[in-house]
């Protein structure tokens, strides 16, 4: 019975370290295993770096073709701008000839004077609007009435002329009246004048003060220089 206890007591202990031994292998294997997930993990995570590089280097050149668009849009501007620049400037009283001439006609009840603005720049130039014409009397300064018509834009083409009419009452008082020493014209849009001499009837009736009896047309509304 000994030796049979003996027996059984070895083969228990050589199957107790057999059981450890398998235990052991058991582990090492369960620990290899999650490091193959890791290394694959740490390649995705490189994988995923290199992709929000990729990423970062598209929205870098997004904004580079962006930017690029925008560099496009500033320089259609500048050009833009340029072209403004070009266009065709207004004209200045230095630039133009102003000459006056009595245009009256028979039969008419008032008397015209018709003012003619010539272009010798060298360049076309823009006129539009009304000039500022008034009187130089015996009285002092008569300013000139506006008709009222409507006053277009025209481009005046070097060289060539524009006109408008100045309207006065004849004097038929039978009285000396108010006598007319000169013309002054002021271009539309422009502060300097120019002086002439007055072309038309040598007087204007005495007036009750209620307005000025002289009345200007727009640049263009008159068909002729006389």
């Amino acid at each position: 019975m000994r030796v049979h206890k003996l027996t059984f007591a070895a083969l228990a202990v050589a199957a107790g370290l057999s059981l450890t031994a398998c235990q052991n292998d058991n582990a090492g294997t369960g620990q290899s295993e999650p490091s193959s997930p890791s290394t694959v993990s740490s390649g995705a995570t490189a994988s995923s770096s290199g992709g929000g590089s990729d990423s970062g280097s598209s929205d870098q050149g997004g904004a580079k073709n962006s930017a690029g668009t925008n560099s496009g849009g500033t320089g259609t501007a500048a050009g833009t701008g340029s072209n403004a620049n070009a266009k065709v400037g207004k004209c200045r009283t230095d630039e133009l000839e102003i000459t006056a001439k009595d245009n009256t006609i028979d039969g008419d009840p008032d008397g015209t004077v018709v003012v003619t603005l010539t272009n010798h720049s060298g360049r076309d130039c823009t006129v539009s609007g009304y000039a500022g014409v008034d009187l130089k009397t015996s009285a002092g300064s008569l300013s000139a009435k506006r008709t009222g018509q409507q006053a277009g834009s025209a481009i005046l083409k070097n060289g060539k002329s524009t006109y408008f009419p100045v309207n006065y009452p004849f004097n038929k008082s039978g009285g000396s009246g108010v006598r007319i020493t000169g013309l002054v014209v002021t271009p539309p849009d422009e502060t300097k004048s120019v002086t002439l001499n007055w072309p038309g009837a040598a007087t204007l009736p005495v007036t009750d003060g209620s307005g000025s009896p002289v009345k200007v047309g727009p640049v263009g509304s008159a068909g002729q220089g006389g």
